[in-house]
């Protein structure tokens, strides 16, 4: 093995084992935040452990080499935004005897019951997550992030980056002679970090769009995404999108799907549908469901409960890749990474 080869391969290696370690001590983090919480502190089972540490594993050794191969910039896998983090802990640790109080209660109505809920849809004036002013308010966006990472043990943004590669082999692909400059798409953006990835892996010269149905996470995204990143962010429904058929080229969603009721679910995918171009790339990235992972049932089949989830468990137990296909797209793939599931389909040229 050539020398330059045998230190990208110590690189790999030294990369993946101390993510997985900066993930274990993370975890504790979690622990620590959720038992203040007075919930669960419940291990997994041995075959779920080890299911989650080769799942884990893998997810680290992909994003090095995707990041090794050029697919995006390899300043985005060296750290977390701890300053950002930082930040967020004291405004945390104060909102946990309010969350830790509406968790013992079962309450999750408070947002549907305030003035403001008029003007938004039921299933989404409530408090997601048990947590503070639900999506509606700027305390909840500036803790959002913070509390996925330690959900996740640092790895929300390593599984959101499985979004990038199809979206820049997309862009790599496309006619060089095209008129206009590549436009994607970001359904349900919340606080832009999926945006800001996208906007250090693409041309500069790419337009990217972010909707969102929170004013309060996109003016939180309007604060953390980099100035040069040529992004526009609307607060609208995904259920019926503000833009004209075929008008992108690229459409993506995260995390969307299993927060809300099936039948949104359908209009929200024959929507992405609509609005990407003939030709053009859909990118769906959710929780994985049951059949993906039986060892990891008892884990999934915990988490609405949890969490108030209310959707959830029509979701895993629901198949993505036919949901994606009955809004018209034509499935390409369908991918696990680490504890989400990733479907790539294009919109036929004939449509």
């Amino acid at each position: 093995m050539a020398v330059a080869d045998l230190r990208r391969e110590l690189s790999r290696r030294m990369y993946v084992r101390s993510r997985v370690a900066r993930t274990g001590a993370v975890r504790l983090a979690y622990l620590a935040y959720s038992r203040a919480l007075l919930r669960w502190d419940d291990p997994s089972s041995p075959e779920a452990a080890a299911s989650l540490r080769r799942r884990l594993e893998a997810l680290f050794d992909e994003d090095f080499r995707d990041a090794e191969s050029g697919l995006y910039p390899r300043h985005l896998i060296e750290a977390l935004p701890w300053r950002e983090y930082a930040q967020a802990v004291p405004r945390l640790l104060a909102d946990l005897p309010r969350t830790r109080a509406r968790m013992e209660r079962g309450d999750f109505r408070e947002i549907a019951d305030s003035p403001a809920a008029e003007r938004y849809p039921p299933y989404y004036a409530r408090n997601f997550h048990y947590q503070s002013e639900g999506y509606l308010g700027h305390t909840s966006a500036a803790l959002y992030d913070l509390q996925v990472e330690l959900l996740f043990g640092g790895t929300a943004d390593v599984m959101r980056r499985r979004v990038i590669p199809p979206v820049v082999r997309a862009a790599r692909d496309r006619d060089a002679s095209a008129a206009r400059p590549l436009r994607v798409l970001d359904v349900a953006c919340g606080t832009g970090h999926l945006l800001g990835m996208l906007g250090a892996a693409l041309p500069t010269e790419a337009k990217l769009f972010g909707l969102d149905l929170s004013p309060h996470y996109i003016a939180r995204a309007r604060e953390v995404l980099p100035r040069d990143v040529d992004v526009s962010l609307i607060c609208d429904n995904a259920e019926q999108l503000p833009f004209l058929d075929s008008s992108f080229d690229v459409a993506t969603s995260l995390y969307l799907l299993h927060e809300v009721p099936p039948a949104v679910r359908a209009r929200v995918l024959q929507e992405m549908a609509r609005v990407v171009r003939p030709g053009g790339l859909v990118v769906v990235a959710d929780s994985i469901q049951l059949k993906d992972a039986p060892e990891l049932e008892r884990e999934i089949l915990a988490f609405p409960s949890r969490f108030h989830e209310p959707y959830y468990m029509s979701y895993v137990k629901d198949d993505l890749s036919a949901r994606v296909s009955d809004a018209g797209l034509d499935v390409k793939s369908s991918r696990l990474a680490f504890l989400t599931k990733l479907v790539e389909a294009e919109k036929s040229p004939k449509r």
